[in-house]
């Protein structure tokens, strides 16, 4: 027995992580041989379903079969081709690879020509290597270092504490509910998108997918922007290219060497990207390593300051801070060879080094200089000045509260020489600015190609790392809180500290750790991002949801996604264009919330509905923490910034509707669609308590379609009327019937559902199709009419086509089927309509400009006459066509009190339309109508009298047979009869005896004889009085109408006697005669349209 294995089947349509998503995607392939096996009866069409050669073996295969197959499975041998031994199955789980398709080495294992196969190295990472390490270096990052002695000194450190938490919280909530899906089966490489676009179906996943990209590129430019505040204020600030005249406005000038060495290291990091990913992970660790020396020396430096506090003194006027950079001495005065002179502040505040004070700013001479300790360290107690907040507005200058100060107002054109807010500062824009720093938990979902047991890992390491860098984001606020000076921590970029950066006064054994440490991590930072974005972006357009994306899917020759690194290079400029960490902060805050929150609602949404896969072997979740994190999410995002989330939420909602526009044809087992079966389960239920009020009464069709011997639509405007008269509203069903056999026609009818499909599509029809196989064209309709739909979501109305040229055909069951169906609906209870001449009708691309659509309300039947008429003109083809509604008076009846009454019935209806009352008068039966009645029963005569005849029944018999035996296809309204016997003779042979060879003489001599039986015929006097009525309101309906788009009118009942079948078919044709487009209506015995509100 050949030894079967596994292999991702490539496909261009198909994404890389489709073809890994369950072991269905394979294909049956014998690894040992470089041919396949001529036993090998199935292949795999890319989609997951296998098509078959044949469903069963042949007599070659069974004799050959027995080194093939098991003895011991004998009674399934037929059918081991497409089911599989068990044995087999786990011989291929055992080989499944999650390696990304489209690397190298696959498409190298994939090739059939080499019989030497390279076998792709088994992931061999752990919990520690594979996640808990990679979610730490993405968690820590430049907030750390930059702005988070900033942040505590600005909220104090209560609401500090209060941040860290929620955003920790968040973060965790999350982690809880990317566990339980990462441990959900396997997960192949891909991470939060590939759980998020399998949880919860394209269109979400296309969004959230778009919106983790778009965050991922964003936290490369922040992390650039970081590293480049560092070497320009930190590391050499004389390598500032520009400059500013204006001393107060340091700003701009600070922005555009940012944007200028923002965009030199962005271009440098995608050219390392593009050379080689493989020196970016090479690195990683160093980076690492970075980030946890850097951490560990402020917490050596932490421990030191109890003994042993740095000398970082503050300069302070009054109780302003006073910014270092600038003076060298914390005095107004020095002493110089025994002579006091103006020191550099004294200069800078009076600008002249004479000692008088005429020029010096007001506030300079009502304060005096102090100095105090920046950082007096945790033994002094400093903790109790730093516990709560002090939020400043921008330009504002730091204030130490409880030094003397003399409130007065100094010189604008000082306030250079001051430490002040450069941003408006709240509780909500440090939410936003803090959030980044507990991002990157999903580092280790993302390698989850590379983990040994990613069940096990993901979730172990992932929170592992939350909490570890919770707990240290916990301790950092509080030491800052109690070891440095509130106005030090309030100092965002040093000055007060000789452009120091301030958490590097802590650090031990010199600030330069902090400095350099964080310089090269934020730099590793922003390389991961810059490796991870373009990956994910090509994975979502290898998925081909957003079509416009296709091209992002190429790369080079190894898989490396050069377009997709370019686009994001680009989208990443535009961050760096911002040129402020401030700023960039919030946007890629609302990205990663965006997706934290989805993968929440994903892990609720599988909780809550219970679906028979949801098996997660990470049990320490519930869907209450699901919604809970996903409310947090929410609220973060516009706590933080309600502008930017609403412009976050338009964009992933214009990607979900772009995404659902187009129709993407993916099928991934989602969460969404469980949804809609609940819900759509809910409806139903909740819709079977009782039949709808008659204000809500809408037709719910049952479109009964013809098919040709090619299976196409013969009447494709049947379809066009549907669509005109639903408009998208209420329940349709296009249905028809295949005569033959179910087993035989199998293929057939899904051929006949999937032409009709389309022609619906072509029609713009929503709805659902149904085709069914009966062995009576009749008895299949009357099964539709019986089971199409579900609970209170069946059809109401029938609509089926006209058999057209039914007076030529010598077949009676054409008409035959067609007035069964009018049975069969009115025993049902059902509206009936009928379009004659139904190819005349308007197409959706037409417009009737003017005209009339005219009502002939000659019984009542329930309000659909009037109802019809007014949804026909809710479409745009019917839109300006006004409505006429006519009824007709008995010569008993009074006309003008029948109009008024009729125009208040309208008015109550809310229906706008011309009221008219046509008199018709008791006029004798004309000569006309005799004749037509006479002809009518006289051709009913002879059909019967031809049907006589032994041997022409015989031959129709056989006639029927051949036909039945070249086209299975069965016409809608043609059907065998009762009539014709079930057992026909595969061949007819006349034998001519004597006495048959009397009988054929006898009846041509009576041949005469019916021929003068049919001259002398006399019309039924029921019939006469039927014609009578047909033709005089024919008369009248073609003086008044002849003109109209369209005439409704009544639809009489078939005769309670069938044997008068023939002649109603003749009533009918007559009733319509001369007129283009008419709507035969019959209501289904109940009132549809109501005058009450």
């Amino acid at each position: 027995m050949p030894h079967f294995t596994v292999v991702p089947v490539e496909d261009n349509h198909i994404s890389n992580y489709d073809s890994l998503e369950g072991i269905n995607w394979v294909d049956y392939r014998d690894t040992g041989q470089g041919s396949r096996d001529h036993n090998d009866t199935v292949s795999s069409d890319g989609h997951g379903h296998h098509k078959e050669n044949s469903p069963f073996l042949n007599s070659a295969d069974t004799a050959n079969g027995n080194d093939y197959y098991d003895k011991n499975l004998a009674l399934f041998e037929e059918e081991l081709d497409i089911r599989p031994k068990v044995s087999s199955l786990l011989n291929r789980l055992v080989n499944y690879t999650n390696i990304t398709q489209g690397a190298k080495e696959h498409e190298e294992a994939e090739s059939a020509e080499g019989s030497k196969k390279k076998i792709p190295k088994a992931p061999s990472m752990g919990t520690l290597m594979g996640v808990y390490l990679p979610c730490l270096q993405n968690i820590f990052g430049v907030i750390l270092f930059l702005r988070m002695t900033w942040i505590v000194g600005t909220a104090g450190i209560m609401q500090s504490l209060l941040i860290v938490l929620i955003c920790c919280c968040c973060t965790m909530l999350t982690a809880i509910s990317m566990s339980a899906i990462a441990t959900n089966g396997v997960v192949p490489a891909g991470g939060a998108y590939f759980m998020i676009s399998r949880s919860l179906g394209p269109e979400f996943g296309g969004a959230v997918g778009l919106c983790f990209y778009l965050g991922t590129t964003f936290a490369a430019a922040m992390y650039i922007l970081g590293a480049i505040e560092i070497l320009l204020k930190y590391i050499v600030p004389q390598a500032a290219i520009f400059h500013s005249s204006d001393v107060n406005d340091m700003d701009s000038a600070m922005l555009n060497n940012m944007r200028v060495y923002g965009t030199l290291f962005l271009s440098f990091m995608a050219v390392v990207v593009f050379v080689g990913v493989k020196y970016v992970n090479k690195f990683a660790s160093l980076f690492l390593a970075c980030v946890i020396i850097s951490i560990l020396s402020i917490y050596a430096g932490a421990i030191k300051s109890i003994f042993d506090p740095p000398e970082f003194p503050i300069c302070m006027l009054g109780n302003r801070t006073l910014s270092r950079d600038l003076f060298d001495i914390c005095a107004k005065t020095v002493v110089e060879n025994n002579v006091t002179v103006a020191s550099k502040l004294w200069e800078n505040f009076c600008s002249t080094a004479n000692m008088t004070m005429e020029t010096c700013d007001e506030y300079f001479t009502h304060n005096n200089v102090t100095e105090i300790q920046g950082i007096p360290g945790l033994a002094r107690g400093i903790i109790r000045d730093n516990l709560w907040a002090s939020y400043m507005e921008k330009g504002e200058i730091l204030e130490k509260p409880g030094l003397p100060s003399e409130d007065v107002h100094g010189s604008l054109g000082n306030l250079y020489l001051y430490v002040s807010s450069d941003i408006a500062t709240s509780f909500t824009v440090l939410v936003g600015i803090f959030f980044p720093s507990v991002t990157g938990i999903m580092a280790g979902s993302n390698r989850s190609g590379d983990l040994k047991d990613a069940q096990k890992s993901i979730p172990v390491g992932t929170i592992l790392a939350i909490i570890t860098t919770s707990l240290v984001y916990f301790s950092s606020v509080v030491l800052f809180g109690a070891c440095l000076e509130g106005v030090v921590l309030r100092d965002k970029f040093g000055d007060a500290v000789k452009k120091t950066l301030v958490v590097g006064t802590l650090s031990w054994p010199s600030p330069w750790v902090i400095v350099i440490g964080s310089f090269f991590s934020t730099c590793g930072a922003g390389l991961q991002s810059l490796t991870g974005a373009p990956r994910l972006l090509q994975a979502i357009a290898k998925d081909n949801i957003i079509p416009f994306l296709r091209v992002f899917g190429h790369g080079k020759a190894n898989g490396e996604p050069t377009w997709a690194l370019l686009l994001t290079g680009l989208i990443a400029e535009l961050g760096i264009l911002i040129a402020s960490l401030d700023m960039v902060a919030p946007i890629l805050s609302m990205f990663f919330l965006m997706c934290y929150l989805f993968v929440n609602l994903a892990c609720a949404v599988q909780t809550l509905l219970r679906t028979p896969n949801w098996r997660p072997r990470f049990k320490y979740y519930h869907w209450a923490l699901s919604f809970l994190g996903m409310s947090l999410c929410l609220a973060l995002m516009f706590i933080s910034s309600w502008y930017y989330a609403l412009v976050a939420m338009v964009i992933a909602g214009m990607i979900y509707k772009y995404i659902e526009y187009q129709g993407a044809e993916k099928e991934w087992g989602d969460g969404i669609r469980g949804l809609s079966l609940s819900a759509a389960r809910y409806a139903l239920l909740r819709l079977e308590a009782g039949p709808p009020h008659t204000k809500n009464w809408r037709p719910q069709l049952l479109v009964l379609l013809k098919l040709d011997e090619d299976l196409h639509v013969k009447y494709p405007r049947l379809l066009t009327f549907a669509s005109q008269l639903k408009a998208g509203k209420g329940l349709t069903i296009v249905g028809s019937v295949i005569q033959g056999n179910y087993l035989e026609t199998f293929g057939e009818a899904q051929a006949s559902e999937q032409a009709i499909k389309n022609m619906m599509e072509i029609e713009k029809v929503k709805g659902f199709c149904q085709v069914i196989v009966a062995n009576k064209v009749r008895d299949g309709i009357a099964h539709l009419i019986q089971s199409c739909g579900l609970g209170g979501m069946k059809h109401n109305t029938v609509v089926m086509g006209w058999p057209y040229g039914w007076r030529q055909s010598e077949d009676p069951r054409a008409w035959k089927t067609f007035i069964n169906t009018i049975r069969c609906t009115t025993a049902a209870h059902l509206a009936l309509m009928v379009p004659k001449n139904v190819s005349f009708y308007p197409s959706n691309h037409e417009r009737f400009t003017e005209g009339h659509v005219d009502v002939w309300w000659i019984v009542h039947d329930g309000g659909m006459l009037m109802l019809l008429p007014f949804l026909l003109k809710q479409h745009k083809v019917w839109r300006k066509c006004k409505m006429r509604i006519f009824t007709v008076a008995q010569m008993d009846d009074n006309s003008i009190q029948m109009k008024k009454d009729l125009a208040m019935f309208l008015y109550q209806l809310r229906i706008e339309a011309e009221v008219e009352v046509v008199e018709m008068h008791n006029s004798d039966i004309s000569a006309y109508t005799y004749e037509r009645t006479l002809m009518m029963e006289q051709r009913s005569q002879m059909l019967r009298q031809m049907r006589l005849s032994s041997a022409e029944r015989d031959r129709e018999a056989q006639l029927v047979k051949d036909r039945h035996s070249l086209i299975r296809m069965g016409s809608l309204y043609s059907d065998e009869e009762e009539e014709v016997v079930e057992s026909v003779p595969e061949k007819i042979q006349m034998t001519w005896t004597k006495d048959k060879y009397d009988a054929e003489r006898k009846n041509r001599h009576n041949a005469p004889q019916n021929f003068r039986e049919l001259i002398s015929i006399k019309p039924d006097q029921s019939n006469v009085r039927r014609m009578h009525t047909a033709v005089k309101l024919n008369e009248v309906i073609v003086n008044r109408s002849h003109d109209a788009k369209l005439v409704l009118l009544n639809m009489p009942g078939p005769p309670r006697n069938s044997d008068g079948d023939e002649n109603y078919m003749e009533f009918l044709e007559v009733l319509t005669e001369g007129l283009e487009r008419v709507l035969l209506v019959r209501g289904g015995g109940r009132e549809v349209i109501t005058i009450y509100s």
